[in-house]
């Protein structure tokens, strides 16, 4: 049998002949399941940058295609999309936009160089609209994690390791968080992000932590059709003066800043802003001027966001299992109310009949009752034109209250259909002007004449300066919303007229 050998081509003579493979990255620009903002056209720009490697890649065109589930995108199949250049460093680059891609998704990109048969892709991208989540505990979520809200392919999430994600419950884990602002203090009080194993073992340990972000997009998206993105922000346990907009500069080791970032980090662009924020100013010092605040901070967001109209919905605190600073608890729900009509494209929901699943924490249940309410008065305002959109009011809102013939008829604007209750009408109270509560209402009725109006029953006299309250102190029974489940507020000291 002959011998190959005297037949072997040296392997280092070979090695000259045999081009560099050709390979295309992305260096900036999308990533995979992330989700842009449309443009009120309904459109977004995808911005992609990149090196090339390889011999003869200079001046070549990379191409891509973008495929829905039923195939390429019209007019995205194999575009030519940019030149590979050089640079001075003896580099090849490539940079442009992807530009009028529609809304919808999940799509695939898939990019190559110009006369190469192979290519790489980023997978499930979506088109539509981002909300950023700020605020305190109940924003962050603490329901128990049992019959949550399921996940959905048109629902994404950057999570607060700043990472694109199918969005699911919990939404919230700041202990793996980017930024320090949000990581716990290690046994030497010094703050500390969690990784590795006991990363897995905070997570698998995990009992509480739905939310009402995950509900209010599946809410929207079942009355849009449009995919959500969804931006994390909350933090449990802090107060209005910790978001103060003045810590903006201090970028991830404050919570504006942490917030301003991650923004910035997902396109600077965001369709509206989820705020559930107050319990921790329920005190004395913080609540007399939690109004103006809570109005500048809203102003100064605002104006970081490039966006004088940006939507702004939020939810007035609700229960609190507690005996310490009554007062102060309901000078804070007065204040987030009487700042609704002082704050233009904002509006606020009611929270004060939820259930909860600890002291303070709003029940799985209740969260997703919560979410659709947010998710009606954004549909109601930013998509008029969508079927059962156009027709939402915003809800009960208290007018006044007037004493005749011993009844207090009790006037409400924005009520959709009529004022309802499950049971007996509750959560009203009459009090002096020492806030002692006089025991005059034996019974609450709708007024069969006017659906929005409630009639309170009075037996004996209310003294002169009395006031009215709606969800007094800071666990009240309240069960009176309209019939698109939107809450009567908690509201008071209302003053009474006819007395």
């Amino acid at each position: 049998m002959r011998s190959l050998s005297r037949f072997a081509v040296p392997l280092c003579l070979l090695l000259p002949l045999i081009a560099p493979a050709q390979e295309l990255r992305i260096t900036h620009g999308a990533v995979d399941r992330q989700v842009f903002q449309r443009t009120p056209s309904g459109f977004a720009d995808i911005p992609l940058a990149g090196s090339a490697t390889g011999r003869k890649v200079n001046g070549k065109f990379v191409e891509l295609r973008l495929s829905s589930r039923s195939g390429p995108v019209p007019g995205f199949d194999w575009i030519q999309f940019a030149k590979v250049q050089k640079s001075l460093v003896q580099k090849s680059f490539w940079s442009a936009t992807l530009s009028h891609v529609p809304t919808g998704g999940p799509y695939r990109l898939e990019i190559r160089l110009q006369d190469s048969p192979s290519s790489f892709t980023l997978e499930d991208l979506l088109v539509g609209d981002l909300w950023l989540l700020a605020g305190q505990s109940n924003m962050e979520g603490h329901g128990d994690l049992i019959d949550v809200q399921p996940p959905s392919e048109l629902i994404h999430s950057f999570d607060m390791s700043d990472n694109w994600t199918v969005a699911q419950e919990p939404l919230h884990t700041t202990v793996s968080a980017v930024d320090p602002v949000h990581w716990p203090l290690n046994p030497d009080r010094q703050p500390e992000r969690l990784t590795g194993d006991r990363l897995a073992q905070y997570i698998s340990q995990r009992k509480k932590g739905a939310g009402l972000g995950l509900p209010f997009a599946a809410a929207m998206l079942k009355f849009t059709g449009v995919p959500v993105g969804l931006i994390p922000c909350a933090h449990g346990g802090t107060s209005l003066e910790a978001w103060s907009p003045k810590l903006r500069d201090q970028a991830g080791d404050s919570l504006y800043g942490s917030m301003l970032r991650r923004f910035r980090a997902t396109g600077a662009r965001v369709k509206g802003v989820l705020w559930y924020q107050g319990e921790s100013d329920a005190n004395p010092k913080a609540a007399a001027t939690y109004q103006a605040r809570f109005l500048d901070f809203v102003k100064s967001l605002r104006a970081d966001f490039d966006d004088p109209a940006l939507p702004f919905y939020y939810v007035q605190i609700g229960r609190h299992i507690s005996s310490r600073d009554i007062a102060e608890w309901n000078r804070v729900q007065q204040a987030q109310l009487q700042a609704e009509p002082l704050i233009p494209h904002a509006a606020m929901a009611a929270s004060v009949d939820l259930s909860l699943d600890d002291g303070i924490h709003i029940s799985t249940p209740d969260l997703k009752r919560l979410g659709l309410r947010l998710a009606k008065l954004a549909c109601r305002d930013l998509f008029p034109s969508t079927a059962g959109c156009g027709s939402l009011k915003p809800g009960p809102y208290p007018l006044n209250a007037a004493l005749s013939g011993g009844i207090l008829a009790v006037d409400f604007s924005g009520v959709n259909g009529r004022l309802t209750a499950p049971g007996r009408i509750s959560g009203f109270s009459i009090h002096t002007p020492n806030g002692a509560e006089i025991p005059v209402i034996f019974k609450a009725t709708i007024d069969p004449a006017e659906a929005s109006t409630v009639r309170l029953h009075i037996q004996g006299k209310i003294p002169p300066g009395s006031v009215l309250y709606y969800g007094y102190g800071k666990d009240p029974y309240c069960d009176l919303t309209d019939q698109q489940d939107m809450a009567v507020p908690m509201f008071g000291p209302m003053p009474i007229g006819g007395i």
